[in-house]
């Protein structure tokens, strides 16, 4: 009796860890089936570039200087404004005449002295100096405005010089500024001089723009280094190792497993990658999510 009640037990015991087995070995199979998204190859135009600051200035600043020793009978200038070419700035009056007034004339009309000087905008362009008013006395040669040639308006960026071959590609660009808007810019000089400690050299990019432009606003240009001629795949579809020197996606083989399959990636830009090889095709699947950290042959479920 004491034999069969042991067999029982052991049995019994027996039973109990086969039945944990089973369970654990579900619990397993269910926990190897990784639930992912999938995407495919397309051909989208990509570009490689740097981003550059720019800083829009006048290049050209033409300082008005008094041709007499007078005073200022009249000036209709301020600060900010604009003037066109041949605009009265200012009108001067010389001490003389001033002093003497209409004595001259009255002794002999003929003469029709006046004393008067008139002073013109010798360019288009803004005021941006403005150093006398009506009633000062001025010295000949004295500055009494300066003006900013609207002509020689434009982006100045600097370019590291080891990207200065690039601008045979890039002479059209465009100039995105603070608020959003995007002009379209035209590399128009490119200067001489190269600063010693950056090492880059200033390049002026001329732009069309409806509206006028502050002096010394900071704005960015893109320049294109690279464009890609191949397939990509979003970003999330591709896995790297902690030294980021292999690079490889997972690949569908059937409905229920991917493989780990390496890649050649080329440019980065816009949230996808350019895959140089292998060559995949349109139908190809491949993981864009639940790919991370999965085996070689995993077993997947597609949503």
């Amino acid at each position: 009796m004491k034999i069969l009640l042991n067999l029982l037990f052991l049995a019994f015991i027996l039973s109990s860890c086969g039945g944990n087995s089973t369970d654990n070995g579900q619990a397993d199979e269910v926990k190897t089936i990784t639930p992912v998204t999938v995407t495919s190859v397309e051909n989208i135009p990509l570009k490689e570039e740097i981003v550059l600051n720019a800083t829009s200035t006048y290049l050209l600043k033409i300082s008005v200087k008094a041709p007499i020793n007078g005073y200022i009978q009249s000036s209709s200038i301020k600060i900010g404004q604009f003037v066109n070419k041949g605009k009265v700035l200012f009108t001067l009056k010389t001490k003389e005449a001033k002093s003497l007034g209409n004595t001259i004339n009255k002794l002999d009309n003929s003469f029709n002295f006046t004393g008067v000087n008139v002073v013109k905008s010798p360019l288009n362009g803004y005021v941006t100096a403005l150093n006398h008013q009506s009633g000062d006395y001025v010295q000949d040669g004295e500055m009494l405005v300066e003006l900013a040639d609207k002509s020689s308006f434009g982006f100045v960026m600097n370019l590291p010089y080891e990207y200065h071959q690039l601008l045979a590609n890039n002479k059209k660009v465009k100039v995105s500024l603070p608020d959003g808007n995007i002009l379209d810019g035209v590399v128009s000089q490119i200067m001489p001089g190269l600063d010693s400690v950056s090492q880059t050299q200033k390049v002026l990019v001329k732009v069309n723009s409806s509206h006028d432009i502050p002096n010394n606003l900071i704005a960015t240009i893109a320049i294109t280094k690279k464009e890609s001629s191949h397939v990509s795949l979003p970003k999330q579809s591709v896995l790297t190792d902690e030294s980021q020197t292999g690079f490889w996606v997972m690949k569908m083989i059937n409905d229920s497993t991917a493989v780990k399959t390496p890649i050649k990636k080329g440019i980065e830009s816009k949230g996808r990658i350019e895959i140089l090889s292998p060559e995949f095709k349109p139908q190809d699947r491949i993981l864009k999510s639940g790919n991370y950290g999965l085996a070689d042959t995993a077993l997947v479920r597609v949503r």
